[in-house]
């Protein structure tokens, strides 16, 4: 018995080095299974896709082997003009003047504005780089007099909750001595409005998602071409991001469910009594770092 007795902590110890052996294998099982299951990173798609403004899309399953770029696309030679440095300075100077003038108008004439300057302004956007080339971006032009008044309605209900309940007071305050509220009048006014949708993800010829890498940051870029092409032209708008009026616009203007509204810019010719706040920007050495 005694022979016994001391080998009984031997067999505990060997008992729980074999448990031991046993829970790291089934916890690396399971590593190896989630490992397996949970969906590559994918941080240029994930981001955006927590967009929750809208309605639910079901989950369907992205195209990872296959997003129909051509491979094969030919690679041409590229020529610049170039310019001399007194040129490019006196060039940079010129373009910094023009954009120097830009300021968010909020009130804006009816008076007609060509279609082919938006047209071409909208080119313009359409030039921006954008992730893999694959352009997310859908520019909704709206002239029509009703449509505008239905979108004014959407987005005044909207903004005055907005304003009253789900922005908060500081967010409210801040904005006083800009003197804006829920009232768009310039949304019936402007001879255009200009919605830019961003596509989440695209389709395929076989029907399953394409993906759309940093689709938010590339139709951002987009869209600052866009104000600087409608500066260039002398038409005016407002950055207007409406918030929870999404969905809502999107059903309207009978877009897909891929489509996220970004921004809503209404343009036109500022009205000869229209007023801008006297703001003023930073300077250089505020906004940029020389190293």
């Amino acid at each position: 018995m005694a022979f016994f007795s001391s080998l009984t902590p031997v067999f505990i110890a060997i008992i729980c080095v074999l448990i031991g052996i046993i829970l790291n294998k089934n916890n690396g099982e399971r590593r190896k299974h989630e490992t397996k299951s949970k969906p590559p990173s994918r941080p240029w798609v994930d981001e955006d896709l927590k967009d929750g403004s809208d309605h639910q899309v079901e989950e369907e399953e992205v195209d990872e082997e296959w997003q129909g770029f051509d491979e094969n696309i030919a690679h041409i030679p590229f020529t610049a003009e170039r310019y001399s440095e007194a040129e490019m300075i006196k060039r940079s100077q010129e373009f910094y003047q023009l954009l120097n003038k830009r300021r968010s108008v909020r009130f804006l004439s009816d008076e007609p504005v060509p279609r082919e300057v938006i047209d071409n302004v909208i080119r313009t956007a359409g030039t921006s780089p954008s992730g893999a080339h694959t352009e997310p971006w859908t520019f909704v032009v709206v002239q029509d007099p009703d449509l505008k008044h239905k979108i004014r309605e959407i987005v005044e209900e909207e903004e005055e909750i907005n304003y009253k309940k789900r922005m908060g007071d500081k967010w409210v305050n801040d904005l006083k001595r800009l003197r804006t509220n829920w009232i768009k009048e310039y949304l019936d006014t402007a001879p255009y409005l200009i919605l830019i949708f961003k596509q989440v993800y695209g389709r395929l010829p076989n029907g399953k998602k394409k993906t759309h890498y940093y689709n938010e940051i590339s139709v951002s870029i987009a869209c600052g071409i866009l104000l600087a092409a409608l500066q260039n032209a002398g038409l005016y708008t407002v950055t207007s991001t409406p918030l929870n009026c999404g969905p809502q616009l999107r059903v309207l203007l009978q877009r897909p469910a891929n489509e996220k509204l970004l921004l809503l810019l209404p343009v036109g010719y500022p009205r000869k009594d229209a007023t801008v706040p006297a703001l003023t920007r930073k300077p250089l050495e505020d906004i940029m770092v020389f190293m």
